[in-house]
């Protein structure tokens, strides 16, 4: 029989530990605690969780370092959960290599899509990754290089395709501005939010339904994009 996803928690505030652990035990997860960043770490490594959440602020480490040394080894995936909301802290996190961000106080129901989400694309991830990648009506096949919107194929650029096939291979994950511009043009180009801005802008006036209000290619202010993925 497969045995429940294993989540570790590194958080240094008690009622959090206490509640995250009831919650998620109710959902049938395997849940271990850690107080501190080195706490977390050992036992990270000591059991190797699927996936992490953390907090960025923690009595002896900073959780951003705590992120940092464990994409030395582990592609478990990061959920931050943390007070700190400020664009500089959740972009510093992002590009540690935290899959998403969650700020406190959050909701239970978030929490849980959030971890389904990141779960998910770990699974697919190990697999392989998904040839065709669904939003709606929209479809993406990323080894054919097609994309069709009900049924109708959608014509788009080399470098439209290419970055909207980073962000579907990424799907429910928050991508920063940095991250896709240095993945889909360049390290060159990681400072040119302008340039990624009007390419965005494009590709949700083939895409989406309303452009002004898109459901497929989500905004993150001041941080980056989110491709929304069916299932």
């Amino acid at each position: 029989m497969t045995q429940p996803p294993h989540v570790l928690v590194i958080d240094d505030e008690p009622q959090i530990l206490r509640a995250v652990r009831t919650i998620l035990t109710a959902k049938q997860f395997r849940v271990t605690t850690a107080a501190r960043g080195e706490e977390g770490l050992t036992l990270a490594a000591a059991q190797a969780p699927d996936l992490i959440i953390l907090d960025l602020t923690l009595p002896d480490l900073d959780g951003i370092e705590v992120c940092r040394r464990l994409r030395e080894w582990t592609q478990a995936p990061i959920i931050v959960l943390s007070v700190r909301d400020t664009e500089k802290d959740k972009v510093a996190a992002l590009d540690r290599g935290a899959d998403d961000y969650l700020t406190k106080p959050f909701g239970i129901e978030e929490l849980l899509a959030r971890i389904r989400v990141a779960l998910r694309h770990s699974a697919q991830t190990k697999s392989g990754g998904r040839a065709v990648v669904r939003s709606g009506a929209l479809e993406i096949d990323l080894a054919e290089f097609r994309v069709t919107r009900s049924g109708v194929e959608v014509r788009l650029t080399a470098t439209e395709f290419k970055l909207l096939a980073h962000l579907a291979a990424h799907a429910g994950r928050v991508l920063t501005h940095h991250a896709i511009l240095a993945a889909v043009w360049g390290p060159e180009y990681a400072d040119h939010v302008e340039y990624l801005r009007v390419y965005m802008r494009q590709l949700r006036k083939k895409l989406e339904a309303d452009p002004d209000h898109p459901e497929i290619l989500t905004t993150e202010p001041g941080i980056g994009y989110r491709f929304m993925a069916d299932g």
